[in-house]
């Protein structure tokens, strides 16, 4: 296994950027330099001048534009994943012309996609620092596709939790409310974040297009979601869209959260709808994974499936145990087959998940869960 040059020098993570402009090189690195665990190595104005400083000192993590003069972002990309796999961070304008060739560099190997700072809020420059560092330090904990990894630190404490956009429900209340929601088709409900576009594309192929309706939280950058629904809708059997807010939730029908906007569960007499709303970030996230679980628990109950998937810090780990409690079945990747185990190891700790699978193995426990839910519900297929 090779060993990780941050674990020799500090204990720091070592970021080397990669952009043309000047002005965006001085940005990130005035971002990664007021984090006391990132340290900037160095800046290059194309991938030339990164495989030089490349051969004379190796990142911990590559954060790389695409467009860029001499070779482009994605071409370079390509090259480092054959010859040295470092984990790479894609930082994009997010202009929607470039939306698929983003979803082509997260297929190639890159760890994230960020958005390149702005400055003309104060709370937008605050967020988008936040988040950037976020980005970094779980790419440097990635297993790339050498197999090289860095045990993740314990997840930062969360800057808000779910109650901010959806108040919990009391003790006293909840075998009430069990008792109050009615018997439906199942609903399943997925969280990810780090290395979960290639896991959502591995476990949503293996669904049939009879599937249960589902939601799905990616941690991701406005304007990307949308292009990340299409790439998987062509994959797939069932039907996959970014959600829009009134959305019906039907079977064979996968409805993935707006970037930057929350997504929540909703009952309308005998169907389930989806509201899409802005909102603080919770759990340093907007969309939130605690934030949808929390919502499908409350309304869905033991209709329905939690599955919470590779990941940075502890989206989503309070949220699955809310869907436990409330008598939903419950799943967590392993570590083994996960990017970044934060996530579902936190879930995990809290007791959250039922059951703890494997990423081939998730879609056909699924499946078998539902089917399990539909015949002892009694619901006609």
């Amino acid at each position: 296994m090779q060993k990780n040059a941050a674990d020799t020098h500090g204990g720091k993570i070592r970021v080397l950027i990669v952009d043309d402009s000047a002005s965006v090189r001085s940005t990130l690195t005035a971002i990664f330099s007021d984090d006391p665990e990132i340290e900037v190595i160095g800046t290059a104005a194309d991938p030339y001048l990164a495989a030089e400083k490349i051969r004379q000192q190796i990142p911990d993590v590559l954060v790389l534009d695409i467009e860029m003069p001499r070779m482009d972002g994605l071409t370079f990309l390509k090259k480092i994943m054959a010859q040295r796999p470092i984990p790479v961070v894609i930082c994009s304008s997010l202009a929607s012309e470039n939306s698929d060739v983003m979803m082509e560099a997260l297929a190639a190997g890159a760890v994230d996609v960020i958005t390149k700072p702005r400055v003309d809020t104060k709370q937008f420059f605050t967020e988008s620092r936040m988040l950037i560092c976020d980005v970094a330090k779980a790419a440097a904990h990635a297993r790339v596709r050498s197999g090289a990894r860095r045990e993740p630190k314990p997840a930062v404490e969360a800057k808000h939790l779910a109650d901010v956009v959806i108040p919990p429900i009391s003790e006293t209340r909840i075998a009430s409310l069990k008792r109050s929601i009615p018997v439906t088709e199942p609903i399943v409900a997925i969280g990810a974040s780090t290395g979960g576009t290639e896991a959502l594309a591995a476990v949503l192929t293996r669904l049939p297009a009879t599937a249960p309706g589902m939601l799905i939280v990616q941690h991701m950058p406005a304007g990307f979601t949308a292009a990340f629904a299409r790439r998987l809708n062509g994959m797939c059997a069932v039907e996959v869209r970014e959600a829009s807010d009134g959305d019906v939730v039907l079977p064979g029908r996968v409805l993935i959260a707006p970037g930057n906007r929350h997504m929540l569960l909703r009952r309308q007499s005998s169907r389930y709808t989806v509201t899409v709303q802005d909102g603080p970030y919770v759990c340093r996230h907007r969309p939130s994974v605690d934030v949808m679980f929390r919502s499908v628990a409350q309304t869905a109950g033991a209709n329905a499936i939690g599955v919470i998937l590779t990941g940075m810090g502890d989206d989503g780990a309070r949220g699955l145990l809310e869907m436990r409690t409330m008598g939903s079945h419950t799943f967590a990747q392993d570590e083994e087959t996960s990017i970044v185990f934060g996530m579902p190891r936190e879930a995990i700790q809290l007791g959250a998940a039922e059951k703890i699978v494997p990423l081939n193995k998730v879609a056909s426990d699924v499946l078998r869960s539902a089917a399990l839910a539909t015949q002892t519900a009694g619901i006609a297929s």
